[in-house]
């Protein structure tokens, strides 16, 4: 495994991994002007290649991120079968997915790391081959900027994001119930017991799903309403009404207790919110501590899960030959 380190002249720090092309630590300066390690992981690299830890803590998640209906794609009048190896559907694309393999390392420079992966065709059922980059860039206005960018031999689809585990505390042993949460959307997808989404997308209004002005995270998290039951927290879609608009925030997290805000912008048009809901005390992560439920949030802004099943133009999965997938996010930091 491979470890690099993007620096910005205020001291914030990310480590990154070839190793699924993931963020292993991100430190942020605090309203005392400490140094906080934001994201959940483990301090030891090599924990992160460990078969029974299955958190994909920071990685890049490919080939499709969330959850494909029955682990089954049509392209072109042919259908797929893919992995269904969460429960009855594929998840993160497949129990070998991108977040599991070793990315080649294109160039490095002290503000800048880009990582290309090839994906043969046939990858976890996949068709096509896919060649993938992810470009992280640290700025000097505290922005960690994530680009990636996909072309393929064959019709498939791409949805990547990815899967940083945030506690804006700086503490994996406190809960993120406390962080103040903003998200920029009017709608989200309903989820069935087996976390894919069911029927028409639903107004947050009146609803635990609202959080178009700053809300706790765990506000109203144990409130007994079936969608927060069946996704057992927070596991959700929200349809963002930035609409692929990167200049503007699709979301604001903000921690009481460090001052650390984390806003997010993106070209993607939803964005999947985890609550750390199956986080129960077995991993042990940084520091020796055994992760609890509810100890981080995941902020995974990518296409709506199950897209390439579904009638959503505005979520659009498909990737031709000939063509390029695009996207970009934006995690940037400041001190309230």
């Amino acid at each position: 495994m491979q470890i690099f380190t993007l620096t910005n002249q205020h001291r914030m720090e990310v480590r990154i991994a070839n190793y699924g092309a993931r963020i292993l630590s991100l430190l942020v300066p605090d309203r005392q002007g400490r140094l906080q390690d934001v994201v959940l992981g483990f301090d030891n690299p090599q924990d992160y290649l460990r078969e029974n830890h299955s958190n994909d803590f920071g990685a890049a998640i490919g080939r499709y991120a969330n959850r494909l209906g029955q682990g089954r794609i049509t392209i072109g009048g042919q259908r797929y079968q893919l992995p269904q190896n969460n429960g009855p559907h594929c998840l993160h694309g497949g129990p070998t997915g991108w977040q599991y393999q070793p990315f080649e390392v294109q160039s490095h420079s002290a503000n800048t790391l880009v990582l290309t992966l090839l994906s043969p065709d046939g990858d976890n059922n996949f068709p096509g081959e896919v060649q993938v980059q992810v470009r992280y860039t640290l700025t000097d206005d505290n922005r960690l900027h994530i680009r990636y960018s996909a072309t393929t031999s064959a019709p498939t689809v791409i949805n990547m994001t990815n899967h940083s585990y945030f506690n804006l505390n700086g503490d994996g042993s406190t809960t993120v119930l406390n962080h103040l949460l903003t998200i920029d959307a009017d709608r989200y997808a309903p989820i069935d017991p087996t976390f894919l989404p069911i029927g028409p997308l639903e107004p947050v209004c009146g609803t635990p799903f609202d959080f178009r002005t700053p809300k706790a995270v765990g506000f109203e998290i144990g409130s007994d309403h079936p969608q927060l039951r069946n996704g057992n927290g927070y596991d959700h879609n929200w349809v963002l009404n930035t609409r692929g608009d990167d200049t503007r925030p699709c979301a604001r997290l903000e921690s009481p207790l460090t001052g650390i805000a984390l806003e997010v912008f993106t070209t993607e048009p939803g964005m999947q919110v985890y609550t750390g809901n199956f986080l129960d005390g077995t991993v042990q992560g940084k520091k020796g501590i055994r992760y609890q439920q509810r100890s981080a949030i995941c902020l995974e802004t990518q296409k709506y899960p199950d897209s390439p099943n579904r009638s959503w133009p505005e979520s659009n999965a498909f990737l031709n030959p000939g063509e390029t997938y695009s996207s970009h996010t934006v995690f940037a930091f400041s001190v309230r």
